[in-house]
């Protein structure tokens, strides 16, 4: 039976620091993992912000489950040098916040261009990226988003053969769902190399982002399985998009489409977290 711990993208419940953290004691979270703070994202921080920001993380009693960066989330044929002295900046601010994971991405590829193309260019800045980041104590975390290399199956396995051991892989059930993917048949195959989730389900019909269980992600059997083969500690994010919060413009350019109405971006925060504890209780 596994152990399962909650974290949360609490900035979708509000954009002040001050806000999330109320947020995250009134839903009894004590992890978040941190991507927008007053506006502005993690990979923006100064040294002296970092710093503030991790002192009132820890007289709050809360700790990072790990840094939800946008790097790895740039077009794969743009150059890698800016990209990666951003990268190199998020190392240390990573290490400031005492957080030892960063959440990345494996580069957006050309719309219409064959994945493949584009395979050892991916894989080359990746091994450059996992090599800084060892040598910095951190290990990365690749999340499989909608548009990069590795949104679908069969690219994140290759990802996985490739970077077993030095990289650990998030599975995001609604990102796959929102690929045409079949979140089962996806968790056949990676469950083995994964590290974490983030929670959050999506309808196949139009891809709309629904509460945990409401949708097409077999976000309840996922869990159960997970629980049945683990027996060591599992963070589940909460990453709600049930409604538009502060920052979403500067995640996705894409238009949410929305089926569950909420009167604030607290309310669809609660709802999301009360979602998964309904699941987590059945279990």
């Amino acid at each position: 039976m596994a152990k399962f711990v909650l974290s949360a993208f609490a900035d979708e419940a509000g954009a002040a620091l001050s806000d999330q953290l109320d947020a995250l004691r009134e839903e009894r979270i004590s992890l978040i993992e941190l991507r927008n703070v007053d506006g502005n994202s993690c990979a923006d921080l100064t040294g002296a912000e970092a710093d503030e920001i991790k002192k009132r993380l820890d007289g709050a009693g809360v700790r990072l489950s790990s840094l939800g960066s946008p790097y790895g989330k740039a077009p794969i044929d743009a150059p890698f040098d800016g990209h990666l002295e951003q990268f190199r900046r998020g190392l240390e601010i990573c290490g400031r916040l005492g957080c030892g994971q960063i959440r990345m991405f494996s580069f957006y590829l050309p719309k219409d261009s064959d994945p493949a193309a584009w395979k050892d260019e991916v894989f080359r800045r990746l091994d450059t990226m996992i090599a800084l980041a060892d040598a910095a104590g951190i290990r990365l975390m690749h999340e499989n988003e909608k548009g990069i290399y590795g949104d679908v199956t069969s690219r994140c396995a290759e990802l996985a053969d490739a970077f077993r051991g030095r990289m650990g892989f998030i599975f995001d059930p609604a990102n796959f769902i929102q690929c045409g993917v079949d979140t089962l048949e996806a968790w056949e195959t990676l469950h083995g190399d994964i590290s974490y989730m983030h929670i959050k389900d999506a309808l196949k019909a139009d891809g709309a982002v629904v509460a945990a269980g409401h949708g097409d992600g077999h976000v309840a059997e996922i869990l159960g399985r997970l629980n049945r083969e683990r027996e060591d500690e599992v963070i589940l994010t909460v990453e709600p998009h049930l409604t538009v919060f502060d920052g979403l413009k500067n995640l996705q350019s894409e238009t949410l489409i929305h089926h569950e109405s909420y009167p604030s971006s607290r309310a669809a925060f609660h709802a999301a977290c009360e979602a998964l504890r309904e699941i987590l209780a059945a279990l």
